[in-house]
C-alpha cells in the first residue's frame, strides 16, 4: 500500500541498526527492519521482555473515531489493521490475542461517527443486541469496532524480538550517544562503548529523553504518562459476577477485558488505566484500584457494582507503567534531524496507544530507512514524522 516509488535500498555495509528499546516500539522497529535484510542488535536496560510499559498485561488495539474522521482516527485505524495482521502472523489466537470486536460505550456522547465515505473496517452504531450482551440498559449509546481485538503485549514484543536478523542484549544501560565516523556510538555511564551502527533507532519510551536531550536543539517535547490497572483472576468471581461479563472486551471510559490469560496464565480479568501525566514512576497505588472501581461502574454499571468486592486490597492485582506521550497525540517516528545528526532515528511519543500504533510506526521507520514506499499516504506520514519538530511546516 505504498504512496511514492521507491528508491534504490541501502547498500548491504550500510543495513545495520541498533535499536534502543525492547519494548512494544523498539522491538516493532527491529523486526520490519529485520524483515527487510538489515542486521539489527536490539539493547535494553532490562533483564528480559516485558519491564516497561510493554509488560501490560492486556490491552485493546481499537480505533479512534471522530465526526470528521480527523488525522488520529485514519492514522490510528491504519494502525490497528497493521497490529491485528501482525498478530495474526506471529501469535496464537485464543491465548496471546483474540479478533474478538470492541464495544465502545460512548460514555457521554464524546464520541460520533463521521458521516458517508467511510472504509470497509469501518466502526458503526452498536446493535441493539451488542448493546445487551454488554449488560447495557436499552438505548445506551455505544460504537462496535469489529476490527478490533485484545492482544497480551509481551507476547508481541516476544515474537518480534524473534525475527531471524535480530539479536538482542539485556541490562545494557545506556548512557550517551555520540556521532562516531559514519555512525553512532552509544555508552555507557562510565564511557564505556555499549555498541556502534550506521544507523541508532531510539525507542525507548520516556527514557529516550534522557539520551536525546542533551543533543542541542532537540526539541521533541517528550512527555511522561503513568497508568495503572487492576486486574484479578476469573476463579475468584462469584456466580452472579461471572453472569454479566461481557463476552467481548469493551471501552469508552478505560476498557473492560475478560477471559484472557494473567501473568500467572490463569483466565483474567482488567479494568483501567488511569491516566497521570508528568510521573516518571511506575508504583502500583491503593488509590488507583479505587480510581478504577469506579471506572468499571461507570462502564459497566452493573457488572462494576456485582465486582465492588472484587477490589478489595488483598483480591486485587494491580500493573503500573510509564507511558510516553506528545502534545498532539501523534506519534515522532524517522529521523530527528537528517542535516545535523544523519542516521540518529526516534520512534516514540504513542501514549496509551502503543498497541494501536507501534506496528505502523515500525514500518513507516523501516520502509523510510530502506528508502521502500510508506505504509501511508503523504497527508498522514508527514504528521508522524520526528522531523516535524526540527523543521516545522
Amino acid at each position: 500500500m505504498g504512496q511514492r516509488t521507491a528508491t534504490p535500498s541501502p547498500p548491504v555495509a550500510e543495513r545495520q541498526a541498533l535499536v534502543i528499546g525492547a519494548g512494544l516500539s523498539g522491538s516493532a522497529v527491529a523486526y520490519s527492519l529485520a524483515r527487510r535484510g538489515w542486521a539489527v542488535t536490539v539493547m535494553d536496560q532490562a533483564e528480559g521482555v516485558g519491564a516497561g510499559a510493554s509488560g501490560l498485561p492486556a490491552g485493546l488495539a481499537a480505533p479512534h473515531v471522530s465526526p470528521d474522521d480527523h488525522l488520529l482516527s485514519r492514522i490510528t485505524r491504519a494502525g490497528v489493521e497493521a497490529t491485528l495482521q501482525r498478530a495474526q502472523t506471529l501469535l496464537h489466537s485464543g491465548t496471546d490475542w483474540g479478533l474478538t470486536g470492541v464495544l465502545e460505550h460512548n460514555v457521554g456522547g464524546k464520541r460520533r461517527l463521521p458521516q458517508g465515505g467511510q472504509p470497509s473496517n469501518a466502526s458503526v452504531l452498536a446493535s441493539p443486541a451488542q448493546v445487551a450482551q454488554a449488560g447495557l440498559p436499552p438505548g445506551t449509546p455505544a460504537l462496535w469496532h469489529a476490527h478490533a481485538g485484545w492482544i497480551r503485549p509481551r507476547q508481541l514484543v516476544a515474537a518480534q524480538l524473534q525475527a531471524p536478523g535480530v539479536r538482542v542484549l539485556w541490562g545494557q544501560h545506556a548512557h550517551s550517544l555520540e556521532r562516531q565516523g559514519h555512525g553512532w556510538a552509544l555508552r555507557d555511564a562510565l564511557g564505556q562503548q555499549l555498541g556502534h551502527a550506521p544507523c541508532l533507532v531510539v525507542a525507548s519510551a520516556f527514557d529516550s529523553l534522557g539520551l536525546l536531550q542533551p543533543l542541542p536543539g532537540f526539541a521533541v517535547p517528550l512527555n511522561s504518562l503513568r497508568g495503572q490497572i487492576s486486574f484479578g483472576h476469573m476463579a475468584d468471581l462469584a456466580a452472579h459476577e461471572r453472569q454479566l461479563l461481557p463476552p467481548f472486551p469493551v471501552n469508552g471510559h478505560g476498557s473492560f477485558i475478560s477471559g484472557v490469560p494473567t501473568p500467572e496464565g490463569t483466565p483474567g480479568w482488567f479494568i483501567g488505566s488511569t491516566f497521570e501525566r508528568q510521573c516518571e514512576q511506575a508504583l502500583v497505588r491503593p488509590e488507583d484500584h479505587e480510581a478504577n472501581r469506579l471506572r468499571l461502574a461507570t462502564l459497566l454499571p452493573a457488572l462494576g457494582e456485582a465486582m465492588a468486592q472484587q477490589f478489595d486490597p488483598a483480591r486485587v492485582q494491580g500493573w503500573a507503567g510509564v507511558r510516553c506521550t506528545l502534545p498532539n497525540r501523534l506519534p515522532a517516528v524517522g529521523p530527528i534531524d537528517r542535516e545535523r545528526w544523519p542516521g540518529l532515528c526516534l520512534s516514540a511519543g504513542m501514549g496509551a496507544r502503543g498497541i494501536s500504533l507501534s506496528v505502523l510506526c515500525g514500518e513507516m521507520l523501516a520502509a523510510e530507512l530502506n528508502r521502500d514506499p510508506l505504509p501511508l499516504p503523504p497527508e498522514l506520514s508527514r504528521h508522524l514524522r520526528a522531523e516535524r519538530y526540527a523543521n516545522p511546516s
